[in-house]
This record gives C-alpha cells, structure tokens and sequence, in this order.
C-alpha cells in the first residue's frame, strides 16, 4: 500500500501542528520547515479544516492550528479521509473492474484483508504518538522550542 502525496503532506502537516500546540502556524512556515510545495500544502489544509482535523483562521496574524487534542487524532482516521479510494488492484472497483477471473480469485479477498490489517494498525496510533520525542523532530525541522 502506498500513500498519496497528498496524505503524506496531511500527516506532515498535522505534525507540525502537534509540535507547536495552541499555536497558530501558517502553510508557508511548515512548506519550509519540510522544503514541500506551499501550494499543494494549502489544498492539504483546506481538506484537513473541511475534515474537521484543523482550524483555519483567515486573515493577518491567521494560519493553521490543530481543532483536537493529538490524542484525539487517529492516524488511520486521516488516512481514510485523505485518500481518495483504496483501490489497490482493479478489482475493488466493481464499475472499471475487467478481470476475467474475478469469480475464482482469491487474490482480491487476501488484498482485502491486508488492507484492512494495514488500517488497523494504523488505527491504533494517535498523533500523539507520532510526536512522542518532539526534541528531535523540532531540531529537524528547525522548530523553536
């Protein structure tokens, strides 16, 4: 499984805020932190306000802050919001699916099952616990504190 670039930029994103709790950090501070396109960022951060995982605040002095606790925040919860579909082979997809063994397969209900193996792991994992050792993190992304 593979995530879009488009999740990973949320997870980052998401992070960053969890560094910096209660403050307001804006999508030009964190492209820099991680050297990422701000533009693909602000997308990001639309879908993750829209999601209901960040507050937006518009105008001076305005940026992003987390809207929940990192405890609060399932990583698999992100994950299912900002991936598009799980489609991982053609068969997922009854309406594009033209595989010929479908019927006789059992390939598709393995993958089936890893997928939902791989989400519940991630399912078991906060953002807290993904900013467990700030200290390094911080460093890394040049972050004061």
């Amino acid at each position: 499984m593979r995530l879009t670039l488009h999740t990973d930029y949320a997870l980052r994103l998401l992070t960053c805020l969890a560094l910096k709790p209660g403050e307001i950090v804006t999508i030009s501070d964190v492209a820099e932190s991680y050297g990422i396109s701000r533009n693909h960022l602000m997308k990001v951060a639309h879908e993750l306000g829209r999601a209901g995982f960040v507050e937006t605040l518009r105008g001076r002095g305005g940026g992003l802050r987390l809207s929940r606790m990192p405890e609060e925040i399932v990583i698999g919860d992100v994950v299912r919001a900002m991936e598009e579909d799980f489609c991982i082979v053609e068969c997922f997809a009854a309406e594009t699916n033209r595989c010929r063994i479908g019927p006789a397969c059992r390939l598709k209900h393995l993958l089936k099952e890893a997928l939902d193996a791989w989400l519940a792991v991630l399912d078991e994992a906060t953002l807290a616990d993904l900013v467990a050792r700030p200290k390094p993190l911080r460093r890394l992304l040049a972050l004061a504190g």
